[in-house]
């Protein structure tokens, strides 16, 4: 998959800044451009690295899930490493 275009990249800063506001958390001396850079980054991470996440997948499911569940699949590990908080907004309760 490519990367996001800039127009995604600009709602996804967006969206990540309402929520940082909503949610009352700040980025302490880390101006708005840093933020939408390190959006950037993380999705050219994202790009360069696809390959190598999917091969690291068992071939079963490598080769039967769809690109959607592999992405929450990582979004998914990601969020219970760093922020349980987040992933029961999407999965409900983490048991």
């Amino acid at each position: 998959m490519a990367a996001l275009s800039n127009a995604v990249r600009l709602q996804l800063w967006r969206g990540l800044m309402r929520f940082w506001s909503a949610t009352l958390a700040t980025l302490a001396g880390c101006p708005e451009a840093d933020l939408q850079a390190a959006a950037n980054a993380a999705d050219d991470w994202a790009n360069t690295n696809a390959a190598s996440f999917n091969s690291a997948l068992p071939a079963t499911f490598r080769n039967n899930a769809t690109s959607g569940q592999k992405a929450l699949l990582l979004a998914v590990v990601v969020l219970a490493r760093y922020d349980v908080t987040s992933l029961r907004a999407i999965l409900g309760e983490v048991d």
